[in-house]
């Protein structure tokens, strides 16, 4: 009977997934048509009010916005610029999420050490990034080292506080059941440490990643040769505001193609780890 009635719910849970399904597909979609919506009136607002209501030298048109654009993505000058921006984000983003797991487990995992240093990484996190800009021109020169030092210590200290934070929240009475089943240190890792630091990790990734991106425009917009920062800055000092707005648009698509690839190797992670039910669990 038991059995009978579990075959039956499973046959109308199957029944009723292609209808969730495509539920879900009509929500997406109607959401990106009301994003799409929203762009369109907003730009045909701006091409309307730009001149008779709002100063052209400031904002300009979005068609002249679009000229300057494509003009960028046709130059060989702009392709140089996102190559080496897109560079000192990446670069800057992966050695400083190398850098913050690697302090938030060391301290995390030692107390003495944590309780130590932790005040001390504290104080030096208050500092504000953009104001080391200068001192590591000083150390790392003009080139592309200097932006990937600040966009290092954006992304950093991001990573370290949720890693040593998820650590010292780490539930210690899993960590004694499983000890007591006769686990070793691998086991905890494996069914309590990793379990508990993969949803702090990867807001961590999530968040610190448009802080590279910040790191790395204001270093160009202090010191630089070459990058979108540099553009962004020459096209201000000339009041130039369609090239500026192009620039813009630029770090927008940048900003969304990093947040994409972060938002996807959450959601693979988590699978592999076994934790995207427990996470639809929690929304649901």
């Amino acid at each position: 009977m038991v059995t009978a009635t579990r075959s039956a719910e499973r046959a109308t849970e199957a029944e009723t997934e292609p209808g969730r399904r495509g539920e879900r597909w009509r929500g997406t979609a109607t959401v990106v048509l009301l994003r799409v919506a929203v762009i369109a009136v907003a730009g045909v607002l701006w091409q309307v009010l730009s001149g008779p209501v709002l100063p052209e030298y400031a904002v300009s048109k979005p068609t002249d916005v679009v000229d300057a654009l494509w003009t960028f993505l046709q130059s060989a000058q702009g392709w140089t610029d996102i190559r080496t921006t897109s560079i000192e984000i990446l670069a800057g983003f992966g050695i400083g999420v190398a850098l913050g797991t690697v302090a938030g487990l060391v301290l995390g995992s030692f107390r003495l050490a944590g309780q130590v240093l932790e005040p001390l990484i504290a104080a030096i996190n208050g500092i504000p990034k953009i104001a080391l800009a200068p001192l590591f021109l000083l150390f790392f020169g003009i080139g592309i080292w200097s932006k990937i030092a600040i966009a290092v210590t954006g992304v950093a200290f991001v990573v370290f506080y949720n890693i040593y934070l998820g650590l010292r929240l780490r539930e210690r009475e899993l960590v004694e059941v499983v000890q007591v089943m006769g686990g070793r240190r691998h086991h905890v890792l494996s069914y309590v440490t990793v379990p508990t630091l993969a949803a702090p990790f990867f807001a961590a990734l999530k968040t610190s990643g448009p802080l590279a991106i910040l790191g790395v425009i204001g270093a160009e917009f202090i010191a630089s040769a070459e990058g979108v920062g540099h553009e962004l800055f020459v096209a201000a000092s000339n009041l130039d505001a369609p090239n500026e707005f192009a620039g813009l648009i630029v770090l927008v698509v940048m900003t969304l193609i990093l947040n994409g690839i972060l938002s996807w190797l959450d959601a693979y992670a988590l699978k592999k780890l076994g934790l995207a039910g427990r996470r639809r669990g929690r929304k649901g």
